[in-house]
């Protein structure tokens, strides 16, 4: 962590002033569906002191439901050409800043309908002593139109020609996992990752035309 730390430090230095990019129009993500296949999603509005912090252009921050309301799911897409700023405000960064102990991470693949495998990371969270509270996390990024799974592939990335990137997404789906235990809660963010990560795509499929190809990463569908 230290290193990673050190690294993004010096990175962030590097691009404090992104020269001659466009910021990414709000509007392109008021299209996102709030009805996803079984999921109905309703907006939770962040307050501007939280926006201005994590350095975006655009996001959605919304809860999806399915099941009555039996299965939930928070989703909160990051959009941005700050992306020092992006990447800076990962789970594995911010939950603990707020309190929560990172006790389980591991790397998936999830297939999509489109042929595509979505690369993630999901992390399991829990508050200490006698807070029994336990948060799922599943994060993934999306760069100039190619899926990242975890920060250590962004860094591979930033190391070659990070200034280059044109915009970065950062998705996250969280759910409680209580009264959940972890597996089926996992379940429950892989499920919604591989139900929206076409919808998600869709919304950034202007911003990937003219792109080079040949990135580290997995390119979207068509790219």
């Amino acid at each position: 962590m230290f290193v990673f730390g050190l690294t993004y430090r010096i990175l962030a230095a590097r691009l404090d002033a992104p020269v001659g990019k466009t910021p990414i129009d709000p509007a392109i993500l008021e299209r996102f569906p709030a009805q996803i296949g079984d999921w109905t999603g309703q907006d939770v509005p962040l307050d501007e002191a939280t926006v201005r912090a994590t350095g975006t252009d655009a996001h959605i921050n919304r809860v999806y439901s399915r099941g009555n309301g039996l299965e939930s799911v928070s989703l909160y897409v990051a959009s941005g050409v700050k992306v020092y700023e992006l990447v800076g405000h990962r789970p594995e960064v911010c939950y603990i800043g707020a309190g929560w102990r990172l006790v389980d991470r591991c790397a998936v693949e999830l297939p999509l309908n489109d042929g595509t495998k979505l690369p993630c990371s999901v992390l399991q969270f829990c508050r200490f002593g006698l807070d029994t509270r336990r948060l799922t996390a599943l994060n993934y990024f999306i760069m100039d139109g190619r899926y990242y799974g975890d920060f250590s592939a962004v860094l591979s990335k930033a190391e070659r020609r990070f200034a280059a990137v044109g915009y970065a997404v950062q998705v996250q789906i969280v759910t409680s996992t209580e009264p959940l235990t972890i597996d089926p809660a996992t379940r429950l963010v892989c499920d919604f990752a591989v139900d929206s990560a076409s919808s998600i795509a869709r919304l950034f499929g202007d911003l990937e035309k003219d792109r080079s190809s040949g990135e580290v990463g997995t390119p979207l569908k068509g790219k």
